[in-house]
Parts: structure tokens; sequence; C-alpha cells
């Protein structure tokens, strides 16, 4: 055996499935989501956090809706 087959046969899998028995094609999707997950929270830390104060989405009025009670609803945080 080369060096190759044995570290193939040797190494623990990635993902392994404890029930069921999925095809290809579901097998593909979960490992896409997992690399997709994976990648997705070594990006997140070197992403500067925004406070609640400085983001924009804060200035932004949530739409009136005319009727009665409204005046009372539009003091009150949407």
């Amino acid at each position: 055996m080369s060096d190759e087959q044995t570290t193939e046969t040797t190494a623990r899998p990635l993902l392994r499935v404890v029930r069921g028995n999925p095809d290809d094609a579901e097998l593909a999707a979960v490992t896409a989501v997992v690399a997709a997950a994976a990648s997705g929270e070594a990006s997140a830390p070197d992403a500067p956090r925004r406070s609640r104060w400085s983001d924009p989405a804060a200035r932004l009025r949530t739409p009136l809706r005319p009727g009665p009670g409204a005046w009372r609803a539009s003091a009150l945080p949407g």
C-alpha cells in the first residue's frame, strides 16, 4: 500500500450518516450546507460589529397605519 492509500483508509470522515439511506443528491446538499456554514463562521469574526446606535436601519420609520387607536400606537416602538 502506498502512503496515499493508508491515509485515505485511516482518515476519519467529516460527515457520517447515522440513520437513513440518503442518495447522492441528498448527501451533496448536506455537504454544501455544512461547508457554507463552516465558511460563514470563519468570516464572521473578521467583520466589524455595528452598534445599534449607528445602524442606518434605525433611522427608517415603520409605516403609519391610520385607524381607531392609531394615535396611541404611533408612540409605541414598532
